[in-house]
């Protein structure tokens, strides 16, 4: 008979007990898609006597996941704790060094410590594997490792948190202001602990820098992403971009220039009719862009027990049936620390911003946009209130670094109430 494949799991909340779930249904499907039965002998979590919902009394039970890394009778550590540091990067370098392969789905972990564990992972000749990692049951790192690995990438964007594109689109359908939805979602528990991982953008940065990586073969830069959150995004903002066909959407976007790596993740307008416009709820999408294949659209749940289960799943099949690559795609001394680059490409903007009722105050907007070489393509005003008026502009391409000179000239005009919010109009 087939040596089975031997999985310690550490971490039994919402995903590691869709992976428990996945085997124990699915053990005659893995085997013979795998080549060899897949099975579990020992999981780790915080307390050994919750009831999760699965039953756990076949497996060997360690506190410690250190102690599971390292156990003689696991060939692969499942890492499904999540964090940064602390517990998980301790059990994963240690199932590392003891020999073991890795699946995980700790986008964090990897965007801030990817290319010190994979050089310890290939020196000790063993894979990491983070299909999980990076919007939930999107095969997107497979895509880009395999299904595109004959193109060279020009440009990977996407939306990659559904808690924030739950809240976009919320707020659109139902007319409530940015608190409320971000109460509801809170209540619902979309949001993290730290609520700022998702809403600023922190935790779809992670993921972004993860797939800059494999995309264009440069060394994880995740302090390079250029962040921007949602928190700032009004519900006039949402019905203003509706009013000229567009959605709101936290969109990520990497792209290779000849300035260096651009990797930013901030509130964009999108076409309503795109793909990406027609994102609703907490679905991902992910767009690839490659020189040979054109752009493909991936679609799906970016979290949730059985996505993100699944996405574990396909690793741990890969590595049953001997394919062992990169973790990043290409040796990870191959990898190029690429410079990072301020967004240089040009694009429309959405300006939003509150003028004092004064004589001449739109004449003396228009002119620090000529001053920076911005023409407006549109422009609207709505009614007073409290002596100013909320004016609406969208420009004509131009670089952020002009747009930024322009909006330091706003503040020198005396009619300008606040700081204008900014959103770039992205070409999709």
């Amino acid at each position: 008979m087939t040596t089975p494949l031997r999985l310690g799991i550490a971490g039994l909340g919402t995903v590691g007990i869709g992976v428990v779930k996945i085997i124990q249904a699915h053990g005659d499907l893995l085997a013979a898609r795998s080549g060899r039965p897949v099975v579990i002998t020992a999981v780790s979590a915080r307390s050994r006597d919750k009831d999760r919902g699965a039953d756990l009394s076949a497996y060997a039970w360690e506190d410690d996941p250190v102690a599971l890394a390292t156990r003689d009778d696991v060939d692969v550590f499942v890492e499904l704790m999540g964090g940064a540091e602390g517990p998980a990067k301790d059990a994963t370098q240690a199932a590392i060094a003891a020999g073991k392969d890795v699946v995980t789905a700790n986008k964090a972990m990897l965007a801030l410590h990817g290319q010190d564990l994979a050089e310890q992972a290939e020196a000790a000749d063993v894979v990491i594997r983070f299909e999980a990692a990076v919007a939930g049951g999107i095969p997107v790192v497979k895509a880009l490792t395999e299904g595109l690995a004959g193109n060279a990438i020009r440009r990977v964007m996407g939306v990659m948190n559904g808690t924030c594109n739950y809240i976009l689109t919320r707020m659109e359908s139902s007319g409530l202001p940015y608190a409320d939805v971000f109460e509801e979602a809170n209540q619902l528990g979309y949001l993290e602990a730290d609520p700022t991982l998702d809403v600023g953008g922190i935790d779809a940065g992670h993921k972004l820098s993860l797939l800059a990586s494999v995309a264009f073969g440069t060394r994880v830069a995740f302090d390079a992403v250029e962040l921007e959150g949602i928190e700032r995004i009004s519900i006039q903002d949402i019905r203003h971009a509706a009013d000229m066909g567009f959605k709101i959407k936290l969109l990520g976007v990497a792209q290779m220039t000849g300035r260096g790596l651009e990797q930013r993740m901030s509130p964009c307008l999108v076409p309503d009719t795109s793909p990406l416009g027609q994102l609703d709820g907490g679905t991902n999408m992910v767009v690839l862009e490659g020189d040979s294949v054109g752009q493909i659209v991936l679609r799906g749940a970016g979290a949730g027990e059985g996505p993100t289960a699944s996405a574990v799943m396909s690793d741990v099949i890969d590595i049953a049936r001997g394919i062992r690559v990169p973790t990043f795609g290409v040796p990870a001394a191959q990898l190029e620390p690429a410079p990072p680059a301020k967004a240089a490409v040009p694009a429309p903007y959405y300006l939003r911003m509150r003028l004092f009722d004064k004589p001449g105050a739109l004449a003396k907007v228009a002119a620090a946009l000529g001053e920076a070489g911005i023409s407006i393509d549109r422009m609207r005003q709505y009614g007073h209130s409290n002596e100013t008026a909320p004016v609406l502009i969208v420009t004509h391409k131009t670089t952020r670094d002009a747009l930024d000179h322009a909006m330091a000239g706003f503040a020198a005009t005396g009619v300008v109430e606040g700081e204008p919010v900014a959103i770039r109009i992205e070409e999709v």
